[in-house]
């Protein structure tokens, strides 16, 4: 579930992204632990589901959204192991009648279960992630398409469990995160084939759904990613330096984040992501024999996909505050070197058993050698 990384794009991870670093009886806090009138709580950590830029399609709604921040919450609601059972599987139903009580089992064998049973745990956080939408979760995921977008509406098979998992965040210093498999149902139970483990979360941390990856981000890690604001500085200082299209002498421009993604405007960038030559729009060049995409640059004669650029918004899947000087391919968004040759280097989850690395913004496949390239401009004449 918990996802490191291999040996191979270890250093970067290591480097760049990891440091060390329904409700339970409600039990009060001292109050030197919570916060006081107009204080802001004290965040644990922050969870962005990958593949899309900055929010849903359909827009980040209540529990159902891009992007949730975890924060201590005015009384805890963790729990913890308290008694075990060892019963005959029959008998499960009947053990876990008690909606009151927060209960896992574990089945063994045809005739064999095991039932823990947990209380109310003080010292602890509990947060529910899932597709399901019932009051117990306290972030809802649907499933993630490559390329961007949410496999939504009623035909749309999900693969993300309805409760999927839980986090569980120490209520003091360090303030660990701790991630299970399986959430608690509207009944306070869970149901697994095999016990779960427990893993402690650091950031940087892949966390797979089956149909959606999460990455787990400390206060810590967003203090070294860029602001919002310092993200709208840089598209205002690339559109400053006034970079014109090499063939056609138009100014080009990156538009606003808040015209949103539709179609691209008439000053928008766009890039042979083969050679990295960024042109205004134009419709010379094509190579339909290799493709409907594949285009031919009229600068090094490079044959390949030509697609607008995107500059890339969720500030949190970014490893630092660099200009935009990469592209990924073959989608176009675009990102500082860092962060682009870090996901270049990261796969993520396919299916159940593959692995491809991806586009962080919008979830396309990579291509190419590298999975990115750095763009060349051409600045004004004048």
């Amino acid at each position: 579930m918990v996802l490191e990384g291999n040996p191979e794009v270890g250093s970067p991870r290591t480097s760049d992204l990891q440091h060390p670093g329904n409700q339970g009886s409600c039990v009060l806090s001292s109050p030197s632990e919570d916060a006081q009138p107009g204080e802001e709580p004290i965040k644990y950590g922050e969870l962005i589901v990958l593949g899309y830029n900055g929010c849903l399609a359909s827009g980040d709604k209540g529990r159902r959204r891009s992007r949730l921040a975890l924060s201590r919450r005015p009384h805890a609601n963790g729990v913890k192991p308290d008694v075990i059972h060892h019963i005959s599987t029959p008998l499960v139903s009947k053990a876990l009648s008690n909606r009151g009580q927060h209960s896992i089992s574990y089945t063994l064998s045809r005739s064999h279960s095991v039932i823990v049973e947990y209380t109310h745990d003080g010292d602890t956080d509990m947060f529910q992630i899932g597709r399901s939408t019932e009051n117990m979760i306290d972030f809802v995921v649907t499933d993630t398409s490559p390329g961007g977008g949410a496999a939504e509406g009623p035909s749309a098979q999900s693969t993300i469990s309805r409760y999927a998992c839980r986090i569980l965040c120490d209520r003091r210093p360090p303030y660990t995160a701790r991630i299970y498999a399986a959430g608690f149902d509207a009944s306070s139970n869970i149901f697994l084939g095999v016990e779960n483990e427990s893993n402690v979360l650091q950031d940087g941390s892949l966390i797979d759904l089956c149909g959606a990856t999460l990455l787990w981000r400390t206060p810590a890690g967003l203090l070294r990613a860029p602001t919002l604001k310092q993200l709208e500085a840089q598209r205002q200082e690339a559109n400053a330096a006034r970079p014109q299209c090499p063939v056609g002498l138009s100014t080009l421009a990156f538009p606003s984040p808040a015209r949103g993604r539709t179609a691209p405007d008439k000053q928008q960038p766009w890039v042979y992501v083969r050679c990295g030559h960024v042109h205004g729009y134009h419709g010379w060049g094509c190579r339909r024999e290799r493709g409907p995409q594949e285009r031919e640059c009229p600068l090094c004669r490079l044959v390949g996909p030509y697609v607008p650029l995107w500059l890339g918004q969720e500030a949190g899947l970014c490893l630092d505050p660099g200009p935009p000087s990469h592209a990924f391919a073959p989608c176009g968004h675009v990102c500082s070197e860092k962060t682009a040759r870090y996901w270049a280097q990261t796969p993520l989850p396919h299916g159940t058993h593959a692995f491809h690395a991806a586009c962080p913004f919008c979830g396309a496949w990579l291509t190419g050698e590298h999975g990115c390239v750095r763009l060349i401009f051409q600045g004004p004449l004048d």
